[in-house]
């Protein structure tokens, strides 16, 4: 049996409907004939039939809602200037329920319709430009949103989320945009409001195998692959040239990075990293732009994965620096065991020993000939005496 007074959700959807866009315009309200006022349940207890609301001033209709034995249930319909805004029906708590549309205050058209279900959106929604072209279509079942297809004034597809199934039917032909049509990927290719073209993207039974971004003078900025098990983004410049490429193993929950490279403004390969399956670091190389090594880290493995071997180079492309670290930290590590630097020749020139707490403990340098110039002991506290021999 329904309630002889409005529920508190559906009277607050009715106070909220009242309250004016623009100035403080005041709205008279009549049912059946009869002066009410949806603010005070006692003018409406009990009744049934359409509620209209007017302006006081321009006399013009600003609302029509349905009551049902005295609870707001049914058909509302908002106006503006006398024109159609918006219609829908509620339930019993004040939810959305049903078809609902609303339209162009310009020239009648609709520009969005859609089903509820208590509430929430369900089924196919679809929302128009102004010129009548469609603009959005969607999809929703619980928990949400699961596909839609965006489009320009001109009719161009300018954004695209597939399901797991075709599901923008009549509206979009997702069946051929997301790759449920035969076993090859789609082609799909967004653009802007500008009718420039902006995206292309390839779909296989609705899952995306292959985005590629562009810059305005049609040159690719960014490119993500996936093929089997692996993943590749590629990022480039405005003048077309390869910066970055990064590939990943992909996992059921998530994504590892395998290697990762970085190339300079004219596409040299400046730094290369590698990762193992399990995330852990495998080797880091870096470059000079003359093409010559800069530096390369080898991590170690198994018993000895927690350190790195680090040798650094002259720009000639003979050794500068050789020497291991313990790994404490993604972002710290401390020097162990021999630590060796060499001139531009590749010849001896500094060597430090290192204890396993990062501690030097001894120091020896040699002349550009070749000859002992220090050999030193060094303690905990800083000081140093020459190595008893």
């Amino acid at each position: 049996m329904l309630s002889m007074f409005p529920r508190p959700a559906a009277l607050a959807a009715a106070l909220l409907a009242l309250l004016p866009l623009g100035a403080q315009a005041v709205q008279d309200c009549e049912l059946n004939g009869q002066s009410v006022n949806p603010a005070n349940g006692n003018t409406t207890a009990g009744k049934t039939g359409l509620m209209r609301c007017k302006d006081r001033d321009s006399g013009e209709l600003m609302r029509e809602q349905q009551l049902q034995n005295g609870v707001f249930m049914g058909l509302v319909r908002h106006y503006e200037k006398g024109k159609l805004l918006k219609e829908h029906s509620v339930n019993a708590r004040g939810n959305m329920e049903g078809p609902a549309r609303e339209f162009s205050p310009f020239n009648g058209r609709v520009l969005r319709e859609a089903m509820y279900e208590n509430g929430h959106e369900t089924g196919l929604t679809r929302s128009f430009h102004p010129n009548g072209q469609l603009r959005r279509a969607t999809f929703y079942a619980e928990p949400g949103e699961r596909a839609y297809a965006e489009f320009t004034e001109r009719g161009q597809l300018s954004g695209l989320r597939c399901g797991d199934k075709p599901l923008l039917a009549p509206a979009a032909d997702d069946a051929r945009l997301c790759g449920f049509v035969g076993s090859t990927p789609s082609q799909v290719e967004l653009f802007d409001g500008k009718g420039i073209l902006r995206t292309r993207l390839a779909y296989l039974a609705g899952k995306r195998v292959r985005s590629e971004e562009l810059y305005d003078n049609g040159k690719p900025s960014m490119q993500d692959e996936i093929s089997g098990t692996q993943r590749i983004e590629r990022r480039w410049s405005s003048e077309g040239v390869k910066r970055r490429e990064i590939v990943y193993l992909l996992l059921e929950r998530g994504a590892i990075k395998r290697r990762e490279q970085e190339f300079s403004e004219k596409g040299l390969l400046v730094r290369d990293q590698r990762w193992s399956a399990a995330g852990e670091p495998l080797s880091d190389e870096s470059y000079y732009l003359n093409g010559q090594p800069r530096s390369k880290a080898v991590y170690g493995e198994g018993n000895e994965a927690r350190t790195v071997e680090i040798t650094e180079f002259h720009d000639n492309g003979e050794r500068a620096a050789l020497g291991r670290f313990a790994v404490v930290s993604r972002f710290r590590q401390i020097p162990i065991g021999l630590h060796q630097r060499f001139n531009d020749s590749g010849k001896l020139r500094a060597e430090s020993s290192y204890d396993d707490k990062g501690r030097v403990t001894r120091e020896r340098s040699w002349d550009a000939d070749g000859k002992l110039e220090r050999d030193d002991e060094v303690f905990e506290d800083g000081s140093r005496k020459a190595y008893a021999r």
